[in-house]
């Protein structure tokens, strides 16, 4: 407790001469300032849901739903051209005060650039290029219990991924995952083999409308498919409604 005090007076300190050394500075100037800071953001998710299973589980539960503690920052590196990172950890069990750590997973941490010519690329850890076009329906709820996600395997660490601009609408990307001689063969996506999974994806909105359809080629290591995922989404926004239909094909090992 003293040493959280003695850290937190410092850190006071610290910003009250930080903001003494700019009260010279005109409007416009510490507004430039302030933008050109890294953002510190957060959420709290929170669910309670009710089970019933033939067979199985039958009640109900408090869950976090994915609450996170990030920071990013993007930064204009040439005329048209902005390096971005994201570092977003999550972890907290908001359901679960008694536990004594929190904040122990990385959700998403990756660095790149984009720019209007070219758009983005990418490289870390993030939602994939598949996850992001058509799982939007396992990923509404974080916690994922009795979820039913696509059924790809390409995980999402250790990806380059890129994204291009909109063309009338339509966008396309791509992500490979590298997974080296090196990596953690404990991890489930490793084997200590080489491998490189890709995913493709391309995405048309007009309106209210939007159709994505995506594939990934499940080439990791270890993983429980040994052919292609197909998948395809369609989105109807409502005003603050929206609905969503998915589709996945995949083969499974025999």
């Amino acid at each position: 407790m003293k040493k959280t005090l003695i850290a937190s007076a410092i850190a006071a300190a610290t910003f009250s001469g930080a903001a003494a050394a700019q009260a010279n500075l005109s409007a416009s100037e510490l507004a430039a300032k302030m933008d050109s800071m890294p953002q510190i953001y957060g959420n709290i998710q929170y669910v309670v849901y009710h089970a019933d299973v033939k067979g199985g589980e039958n009640g109900i539960e408090h869950a976090d739903n994915g609450s996170t503690l990030g920071v990013k920052h993007d930064h204009e590196i040439a005329p048209g051209i902005t390096g971005f990172f994201k570092l977003e950890l999550e972890g907290l069990a908001a359901d679960d005060k008694d536990r004594e750590t929190g904040l122990e997973d990385v959700d998403e941490a990756y660095i790149g650039v984009k720019g209007d010519s070219f758009g983005q690329i990418w490289v870390g850890s993030d939602d994939s290029t598949y996850e992001s076009a058509i799982d939007k329906i396992a990923n509404f709820y974080e916690f994922a219990a009795y979820n039913f996600g696509g059924g790809y395997e390409t995980g999402e660490g250790d990806l380059v991924q890129y994204m291009s601009p909109s063309f009338g609408g339509l966008t396309v990307g791509a992500a490979v995952q590298i997974n080296g001689d090196l990596d953690d063969a404990t991890l489930p996506d490793k084997s200590g083999q080489k491998s490189y999974p890709y995913q493709l994806a391309a995405t048309y909105a007009v309106d209210n409308f939007e159709v994505a359809v995506a594939m990934d080629s499940n080439d990791g290591a270890g993983g429980a498919n040994n052919e292609n995922t197909y998948g395809l989404r369609a989105t109807v926004g409502l005003d603050a409604l929206s609905l969503t239909g998915q589709y996945s094909d995949s083969q499974r090992r025999r």
